[in-house]
């Protein structure tokens, strides 16, 4: 099969298009047919090897050498016992575990897979898994009525969020570069942000931060809470992550705040309810642009250096 691999990390250099064996499913697991394939900020981080938490797959190079969570196609062949599917069945979910998007075919857990809705093309399923999880997990930290800042949120994290949070009756501050500004606001954000020429620590007060690129201080993001404010690094550096893990719990616990990192759950219990959201038009699916297998290069340099408005998904083959 075709397949996109890397064997040590650093850029979409290292990226290259050729023919693996496909992969065989355990009991357990089911062999996909994969239709679609969106990126992540993992897969970019998983590339590089950076931050330092990517690595976790393999210190000095990636043990797992075929990128690409969030997937969409048909199975075409089951694992040994019992399974909730058959072949044939349209499904989607996200991989993380295994990986293997980029590429014809993929091994995934049953348990990470849900049934497709009909109503979704395979490009807009791929989307949804990990970036919905993720928005479905932080905008359920808000209370309509709050002040809500995100974060990096003109990507596709951010796009549901901000919908999702408007729809639930919350203020949303969105910060992004100024290129994405007006696509937020087409989104529904109250305010946006351009990180570049103004600090977002210095605005506020917020009732909620949500930090899809945490690169700042415990004490700058302390200043931009109110009282009983509530601060979640989801992504962002590693320097950033353990100052947040040793100082964020005692900064909180002396200025009635708190601040730490947002445990996200995976799995379809954690992200198939966006689209009973989809369906009834409080969230809407934004693919920027679709790229084939043989350009995955372009497609994760394309979302790693922020270029996207909202997902970016590759087409491995027709639907």
């Amino acid at each position: 099969m075709k397949a996109v691999v890397y064997d040590r990390y650093g850029s979409t250099d290292q990226l290259r298009l050729t023919d693996v064996s496909p992969p065989m499913p355990r009991a357990g697991e089911v062999l996909v047919e994969v239709v679609a394939t969106s990126v992540n900020l993992s897969d970019w981080e998983a590339l590089h090897g950076s931050p330092a938490y990517a690595r976790f797959g393999g210190l000095r190079a990636p043990r797992r050498h075929i990128l690409g969570s969030d997937i969409a196609g048909r199975v075409v062949a089951v694992g040994a016992g019992d399974s909730p599917f058959q072949v044939g069945d349209e499904v989607y979910g996200d991989n993380l575990p295994r990986l293997g998007g980029f590429a014809e075919y993929a091994v995934a857990s049953a348990s990470a897979l849900a049934l497709k809705p009909a109503e979704l093309s395979f490009a807009e399923a791929s989307a949804i898994p990990q970036s919905g999880a993720i928005a479905l997990q932080a905008v359920a930290r808000a209370r309509a009525g709050d002040r809500m800042l995100i974060n990096g949120a003109g990507g596709g994290t951010g796009s549901f969020a901000i919908q999702l949070a408007k729809s639930a009756g919350v203020r949303v501050t969105a910060v992004e570069a100024a290129g994405k500004l007006d696509f937020m606001r087409e989104l529904g954000a109250d305010e946006v942000i351009d990180y570049r020429t103004r600090d977002f620590t210095r605005t506020g007060p917020y009732d909620l931060i949500i930090d899809l690129v945490a690169r700042r201080s415990v004490f700058a993001y302390r200043r931009a809470l109110a009282r009983d404010g509530r601060y979640f690094m989801v992504g962002g550096t590693a320097r950033t992550l353990l100052r947040l893990l040793t100082l964020g719990s005692a900064v909180g616990v002396l200025t009635d705040t708190r601040l730490g990192v947002l445990i996200v759950r995976q799995g379809p219990e954690h992200f198939s309810s966006l689209v009973g959201r989809i369906r009834d038009g409080a969230v809407s699916v934004r693919i920027d642009r679709v790229f084939p297998l043989e350009q995955v290069p372009a497609a994760l340099a394309y979302h790693g250096e922020g270029r996207a408005l909202g997902k970016v998904v590759v087409a491995v083959r027709d639907a």
